[in-house]
């Protein structure tokens, strides 16, 4: 039987290039200068440190602009909430987005049954797989 996964995923090592690419213009903007403005990586888990909440955003635009420029969906990126560190200091954890989650996989197999198509739509773990009886 034909088939084909229905999937969300990111490319791993772009990740790891548009970060490293965002904080080396962090580091050569002259608003970022004396700042402790930076991005680290953990796997697809960022934190994004940044001396208040106003240079956080500025930090976080440039990651999204940076990962756009490198053909990753800035929809994968799901903000986590601002906590303050030691004094002004304040951090944001991101993390990436890879997979599909339940509910919408549910919705998606939902879809293709009221379509009526000759197709069946099966969830397995974090993707869709379609199938059907001919490959048209």
């Amino acid at each position: 039987m034909p088939s084909f996964d229905v999937v969300s995923q990111v490319n791993a090592q772009e990740v790891k290039n548009a970060v490293e690419q965002a904080n080396k213009e962090i580091q050569n903007r002259y608003d970022f200068k004396g700042s402790d403005a930076r991005i680290e990586q953990d796997d697809l888990s960022l934190t994004v440190f940044a001396d208040d909440e106003f240079k956080l955003g500025q930090v976080t635009d440039v990651l999204r602009q940076r990962m756009a420029r490198r053909n990753i969906d800035v929809r994968s990126l799901e903000l986590g909430a601002v906590e303050k560190i030691s004094g002004d200091k304040a951090k944001r954890l991101v993390t990436v987005k890879t997979g599909i989650a339940q509910e919408k996989a549910k919705q998606i197999q939902k879809l293709i049954k009221d379509a009526k198509l000759k197709v069946q739509g099966s969830i397995q773990g974090d993707l869709v797989r379609i199938s059907g009886a001919k490959k048209d």
